[in-house]
């Protein structure tokens, strides 16, 4: 008996009907996240791909929600003062100057010339330690590894100094409300200027390693390019602001603690991409230790706090004060009834306000890019969700 013609449909190896859809479609939903390396925390960023190329996204947060807002008005105002330190963990110095200053807009009392200088001093060192602490792990999402060591060796000075004047490396609690409970260690000044002038040539390391490196180059110019228009619209501040053209920082716009006093520059750039923001952060850092350098020559003798009623009650009102993060625009409104607990505490945090520029910035972007993108937003997961 012979065999039967082979009518069977060719398998699913068989390459020769290339021209077949296998797909009812030519999108992909994709999940990326949550998980922590790329994404700077529990990020969960869904992608609509046409291949690998994005044609929209969806961020979900709020794995990491604490509740930070409402646990305020269950806690005196002194209570409640470390909390904020927990929300962007890299700069916690910034976090603190924010709301100690809103509650002193409340009592209507100023910190002393002496706490104000120290302020600027440790929220200096600060926003250096966050843009290396950036800038190692940008470099390593998009690939390069040794900015990560010259970067994390580099920071750990900054967090000796946190270490030696409150104790802390991390969640720097170091001011309190009317000024700092800690007055400077001995040799403090001394140290500072030695960080300062053993950090000034590190930055040209940096920049040696990646500025005209061709594939960083290649990684980051002409992606995730968002206009300055489009950053207003969205409430975008910071470096992603400042590198999109818009000359904007509340160190000058709206000064507070002492940096009116300071001479410094707003560093800008024009194209808005990745590789802007990265050039600006990095002229940030040099500007950060031009500040320093004048504080610590001229911090003033005298008290380290306020007077200040030891039962912290501000009177009926409500406040909104904003600093300069290193993120961006971090503001505290907070509303007072009168009594020790705040009736109403509202946090206005640069990571989350940024994060909603990533669907703008990747649209059009392949998935790649769309880590690089993650990256250069600068995102801390901390103060994303609160």
């Amino acid at each position: 008996m012979s065999n039967p013609p082979n009518t069977l449909a060719p398998s699913h190896q068989d390459l020769s009907g290339h021209d077949q859809t296998f797909l009812d479609t030519n999108e992909l939903v994709l999940n990326m996240g949550p998980q922590h390396p790329s994404t700077h925390g529990v990020l969960r960023v869904v992608l609509k791909l046409d291949g690998e190329k994005v044609l929209g996204t969806e961020c979900i947060i709020g794995y990491l929600h604490r509740g930070v807002e409402k646990i305020a008005e269950h806690r005196t105002y002194a209570m409640f003062n470390p909390y904020v330190d927990r929300m962007d963990y890299v700069a916690a110095v910034s976090n603190g100057i924010g709301y100690c200053e809103a509650v002193e807009k409340l009592l209507n009392v100023e910190a002393p010339p002496r706490a104000r200088y120290v302020r600027v001093i440790l929220t200096e060192l600060n926003r250096l330690a966050s843009h290396m602490l950036w800038l190692g792990t940008h470099a390593l999402d998009i690939g390069a590894i040794t900015p990560l060591f010259y970067t994390f060796r580099d920071r750990e000075e900054v967090l000796k100094i946190f270490e030696k004047y409150c104790g802390a490396r991390l969640t720097t609690h170091a001011f309190r409300i009317g000024g700092c409970l800690y007055e400077t260690y001995e040799g403090f000044e001394r140290e500072v200027k030695a960080f300062v002038a053993f950090v000034t040539p590190k930055i040209d390391e940096y920049e040696e390693l990646l500025t005209t490196n061709r594939i960083w180059v290649e990684r980051t110019k002409g992606v995730g390019v968002i206009s300055g228009k489009d950053c207003i619209d969205l409430g975008v501040t910071g470096p992603l602001l400042r590198a999109s053209g818009v000359k904007w920082d509340l160190r000058k716009a709206q000064p507070y603690a002492a940096y009116s006093e300071f001479d410094f520059e707003i560093p800008t750039r024009e194209n808005g991409d990745t590789y802007d923001r990265y050039m600006v952060r990095v002229a940030e850092m040099r500007q950060s230790l031009r500040i320093i350098s004048q504080a610590v020559e001229a911090i003033p003798e005298g008290p380290i706090m306020a007077k200040i009623p030891k039962v912290i009650k501000p009177p009926v009102g409500e406040i909104y004060h904003s600093v300069e993060a290193p993120k961006g625009e971090l503001g505290y409104f907070i509303v007072s009834d009168g009594s020790t607990q705040p009736y109403r505490v509202r946090v206005r945090p640069p990571s989350f306000v940024n994060l909603q520029a990533l669907d703008k910035m990747v649209r059009g972007q392949m998935v790649a890019d769309v880590v690089a993108v993650i990256g250069t937003l600068d995102i801390v997961l901390g103060e994303v969700d609160r």
